[in-house]
């Protein structure tokens, strides 16, 4: 059951946080947002992200699930948010507040699953008290988010020439509402001015990295198909969301691409080599809205360099960099002859 929205509570000592030595850096300089998922490389850094955002708090509330990760060679076994509808996503989002001696983060949080006696649950954001330390700084925190993590960073001093820091990290994914707040209050107070026996320097106001998880949609890509008049097709379009293989995803909605007269890169014979980018099958002529394809690797460059404006459909993913938008595409492009368009 869901609890009351409750602001989160003032900091306390450590009790169970994560601490990190490191060379000193500002926590700014590492606010870097991964890749959202799989197929889309690096988000475009003229990308609005907002524009995907989710409006609905409801919607988002049901939505949100806990999923178990198993355990990797380089990973440990985790829980991480996710979400149900495959048309959405989970971003993470880094953003940074500044925090005061004796305030909380201002942030409202409610529980919309937990009760567990692990502490796990789904903890959201449901609004910032105003005049709070989120509220002024102004950070792009919406109702829906859930927080990840907290991070504090501390300049440690050494010998008075030399310092180090140290990033005091309170992991909250996937956490009930009590355990998000013990986790939160598990770091330390703001502590102005400079502690002698632990030889700190702080600065009164002190920036705290939420690391939040947001749900939004999949950028979508709609995609017109131009068929060569030989096979006697109407022209078609299709949607395909943003990390779709555009082989894959044409083939899915019922588009087949087989051209009779591509010959295989390694033999020079006919037949389908299975997406396994040889064949040149499943080549497409890009007319227009070549920008939201992923680049071309070296051996597609190579396979179609006689073709430029030619992409292999098996090695090309729609909504590269986050980018929605329109692409035009001739397909089996031996077939058109010179009925073939002109690329713009």
């Amino acid at each position: 059951a869901a609890r009351s929205a409750r602001p989160a509570g003032a900091f306390l000592m450590p009790s169970s946080t994560l601490r990190v030595r490191r060379t000193s850096t500002h926590l700014n300089d590492r606010a870097i947002a991964p890749t959202p998922f799989g197929g889309v490389g690096p988000r475009s850094g003229w990308t609005d992200m907002t524009q995907y955002n989710v409006d609905d708090l409801s919607l988002i509330a049901s939505e949100w699930t806990a999923n178990l990760i198993a355990r990797t060679i380089d990973t440990p076994e985790r829980i991480e948010l996710g979400c149900r509808d495959s048309s959405l996503f989970v971003d993470t989002l880094l953003v940074p507040i500044k925090r005061r001696s004796g305030e909380g983060l201002g942030i409202e949080l409610q529980e919309i699953a937990g009760g567990r006696e692990d502490g796990l649950g789904i903890t959201i954001i449901t609004g910032l008290v105003e005049g709070g330390c989120a509220d002024r700084s102004g950070g792009d925190i919406l109702a829906g988010d859930s927080i990840a993590s907290i991070s504090v960073a501390r300049t440690i001093s050494n010998s008075g020439t030399s310092s180090e820091e140290e990033v005091l990290v309170a992991a909250t994914e996937c956490l009930g509402y009590d355990s998000t707040v013990a986790a939160i209050q598990s770091l330390p107070q703001v502590e102005g001015g400079k502690n002698e026996e632990e030889g700190m320097v702080v600065e009164e106001d002190e920036e705290v990295l939420l690391t939040l998880k947001r749900i939004r949609r999949k950028p979508r890509v709609k995609v017109n198909l131009r068929f060569p008049p030989s096979q006697n097709e109407p022209d078609a379009t299709i949607e395909l969301f943003a990390g779709e293989n555009l082989r894959q995803g044409m083939l899915v909605r019922g588009v087949k691409l087989n051209d009779p007269l591509a010959k295989r890169f390694d033999t020079k014979n006919g037949g389908n080599c299975g997406a396994g980018g040889l064949c040149r099958t499943c080549s497409v002529s890009v007319l227009r809205g070549g920008e939201v394809l992923s680049p071309q690797k070296i051996a597609e460059k190579q396979m179609l360099e006689d073709n430029p404006r030619w992409r292999l459909g098996c090695k090309a993913t729609v909504g590269y960099g986050m980018l929605e938008g329109e692409l035009t595409v001739q397909v089996n492009p031996r077939q058109w002859g010179d009925d073939s368009e002109e690329w713009s």
